[in-house]
């Protein structure tokens, strides 16, 4: 279980789609130079880490209260990996889908995060992200201009979908220590 489960975390609300026109500041990720025959090795590289990362005999302990522990970061990613290629599916075979909110925050409680077993939160995110990776590989190239909105109005293309969610598992493999491959 999670030390300092019980604190209350911040919700995070703000809206990353910016990080589609420059780099993050804080991972040093620029999606901007991403080609689409990039995605899918690179949501292989961003996700490999993290079986290493959950053997770590402090996975499952937050820094501090207010910061997820590795484990609820893998948990976390591997959730973004399934829902991203659910999503993917989506745009490929929908028109112009829009798909709704995700409370990252409220599946974070739901789940528990913090008292899942890492070795299988390793075993479901290396499925999750080869699953979504090999979504990403059989884009045709006439696909990747295929759009979608989120709730909140974000519209995407198949690429700058790509890209946006890059990002999040670029971005936390940094918030855990991890340089980016």
């Amino acid at each position: 279980m999670t030390e300092n489960a019980d604190a209350a975390l911040v919700p995070d609300t703000k809206d990353w789609t910016w990080v589609l026109e420059r780099p993050c500041p804080d991972c040093g990720f620029d999606p901007r130079a991403v080609a689409s025959d990039d995605i899918a090795r690179l949501v292989t590289a961003f996700t490999d880490p993290w079986a290493s990362v959950l053997e770590r005999p402090d996975a499952a302990v937050r820094p501090d209260p207010a910061t997820w522990s590795p484990l609820e970061y893998a948990c976390h990613v591997r959730d973004v990996c399934r829902l991203f290629d659910q999503r993917l599916e989506g745009i490929l075979t929908q028109d112009d889908p829009t798909f709704g909110n995700w409370d990252q925050d409220a599946t974070a409680v739901a789940e528990r995060y913090g008292e899942q077993e890492p070795a299988t939160v390793s075993v479901e995110l290396r499925e999750a992200a080869a699953g979504l990776a090999d979504r990403f590989a059989g884009v045709e190239d006439v696909a990747w201009s295929r759009t979608t909105t989120r709730s909140d109005g974000a519209r995407f293309t198949t690429l700058s979908f790509g890209r946006y969610g890059l990002h999040d598992l670029a971005h936390h493999l940094v918030d855990v220590g991890v340089a980016l491959p």
